[in-house]
C-alpha cells in the first residue's frame, strides 16, 4: 500500500529527533510545534538564569513597572521573559512592550504577556533602539531590562536620543549540564538537529557538545545568532529565513533526515 503523499508533507520531519534547548512554556510551544510536523522534540534547557546579584534595584524597578512608572518596557531576550515571568511582574496596560525579536516576543506571548513592538528587520539591541527612537521623538520613560554580560548599546542609544532610561540588571546567565544521555544521543548522531536560539545557547552547544557529527543540522533562528554561533565553532548550517520559531523549523525541514546511529547508551 503506498504511503499518503498528503500526509507525508504534512510531516515533513517525521523520524527526526531534534533538540530544543530552552525549557519552560517557550519549550513546550516549540516542542509542541515539532510533533505535529512528525518529529520528536528533545527538551534540554542549556541555559537558565541565575538571580540578579542586586535583587533590591530588580523588585524596585518592577513594582515601579507595576505602578505605570514607565511608558515602555524592552525585553531583549527569552531569558528576561523568563524572570518577569518567575517574578509574576506586572505590566499595566499603559506600558508598551518592545521585544527584540521574533523568539523573545514568542516567549512573552507563551506566558501570557503582550508584545507591543518588534524590530522589522535588525533584531539587535541596535536595531530596537532605532525603530523605538523613529517612533518615539518625544521623551519617554524607558525601562530596560538586560543580563548582567550585556553591553548596555540600547540604554545608551536611549539615552543619547534624549529619553529617561532607567536600566536594570534583570539576571545572570547560567549553563545547564544536559544528561549524559542526552550528551551520548548528540554525539553519536541519535539528534538529528539542534535548534540554537541565542549566542549564550551557542555557547553551551559548543562547551557541552564537543562533538557534533557533521551530519548534524545545526539551525540558527536568524542572522546574528549564526555569527555568534560560528564564532564559537559550531558549524551553522541553516539560518531561518523568518526569525520565528515557525521559520527555524521550517529551515530545519528543508534537509533529508540525516543517517543516525542506533548505537546509543542505555
Amino acid at each position: 500500500m503506498n504511503a499518503d503523499p498528503q500526509a507525508a508533507a504534512a510531516k515533513p520531519l517525521k523520524g527526526w529527533r531534534v533538540l530544543v534547548p530552552r525549557g519552560g512554556p517557550w519549550g513546550d510551544s516549540v516542542a509542541a510545534t515539532l510533533r505535529s510536523q512528525g518529529a520528536v522534540p528533545v527538551i534540554a534547557p542549556l541555559i537558565n538564569f541565575a538571580p540578579s546579584t542586586d535583587q533590591a534595584t530588580l523588585e524596585a524597578a518592577l513594582d515601579d513597572l507595576a505602578a505605570g512608572a514607565f511608558d515602555w518596557v524592552t525585553v531583549t531576550s527569552a531569558t528576561t521573559v523568563d524572570v518577569l515571568y518567575a517574578y509574576r511582574a506586572a505590566i499595566p496596560a499603559s506600558t508598551r512592550v518592545a521585544a527584540v525579536g521574533e523568539t523573545t516576543a514568542a516567549a512573552l506571548t507563551a506566558v501570557g504577556y503582550r508584545v507591543d513592538l518588534v524590530p522589522d528587520e535588525d533584531n539587535s539591541a541596535a536595531g530596537m533602539a532605532a525603530q523605538l527612537i523613529g517612533l518615539e521623538p518625544q521623551p519617554r520613560r524607558i525601562l530596560t531590562l538586560r543580563s548582567e554580560i550585556a553591553k548596555p548599546v540600547l540604554t545608551r542609544r536611549l539615552t543619547e536620543a534624549g529619553h529617561d532610561v532607567r536600566s536594570v540588571v534583570a539576571y545572570r546567565t547560567v549553563g545547564v549540564p544536559v544528561t549524559e544521555r542526552i550528551a551520548h544521543d548528540v554525539a553519536n548522531g541519535r539528534i538529528n538537529a539542534i535548534l540554537v536560539t541565542s549566542g549564550s545557547v551557542a555557547e553551551q552547544v559548543r562547551l557541552q557538545f564537543p562533538d557534533i557529527p557533521d551530519a548534524t543540522i545545526i539551525a540558527a533562528i536568524g542572522p546574528r545568532t549564526a555569527k555568534d554561533a560560528r564564532k564559537v565553532g559550531l558549524g551553522v548550517k541553516t539560518v531561518a529565513r523568518e526569525q520565528t520559531v515557525d521559520g527555524l523549523i521550517a529551515a530545519v525541514a528543508r534537509f533529508p533526515l540525516p543517517h543516525a546511529s542506533d548505537e546509543f547508551a542505555l
